[in-house]
């Protein structure tokens, strides 16, 4: 820990964590590889039960939205029934004459039964940059199940050419449907 130089092991992080989801604190999703269709033991991801208590506890101070509307829409998928994992892709690709190899994280990989979705949660994707940052990760997945990217406002569902479906998150909240767009 940083402020007062206490060190923690990494055993006694893990207990804590533990502690925490078996008091419905927090939930976790693991990293899955969504080419080589494994899972990764490490690092897990972490989802607060209630952002409420979250906020509360950091009094108030670090309102991260994009990190707010990605924790409510991981609450929303549990809601449903779905099992979520986070993705990871890897993209290659040369720059300056050199190979490299990078992992594309892949908000949320739903599944339920049969299906599977694949979903981006993004504050907005106003500009090209942005709708291209927002969608490597869903566009380097080689298989036929729906890629969907959710948005902060409100708009008219769509889909682009690549065939991802763009919706706001007030429309993915109160109509579980619209995923199936």
């Amino acid at each position: 820990m940083s402020d007062k130089q206490i060190k923690i092991s990494s055993n006694t992080i893990s207990k804590y964590l533990s502690f925490f989801e078996e008091a419905y604190v927090i939930y976790h999703a693991n990293r899955y590889d969504v080419k080589g269709s494994r899972y990764f033991s490490t690092p897990l991801k972490y989802y607060f039960a209630d952002i409420g208590l979250r906020n509360a506890r950091l009094n108030f101070r670090q309102v991260e939205d994009t990190h707010i509307m990605e924790n409510i829409i991981y609450n929303d998928l549990l809601r449903r029934g779905y099992n979520i994992d986070v993705g990871v892709v890897e993209h290659d690709f040369k720059k300056n004459g050199n190979r490299r190899k990078i992992q594309l994280e892949v908000d949320f990989v739903i599944n339920k039964g049969h299906q599977r979705y694949y979903i981006q949660s993004a504050l907005n994707v106003g500009s090209t940059e942005k709708r291209e940052q927002e969608t490597a990760s869903l566009k380097k997945i080689g298989d036929s199940f729906k890629k969907i990217v959710i948005v902060r406002k409100h708009i008219i569902p769509k889909h682009d050419n690549d065939g991802i479906l763009y919706i706001g998150v007030e429309d993915f909240l109160l109509n579980e449907a619209i995923i199936d767009l």
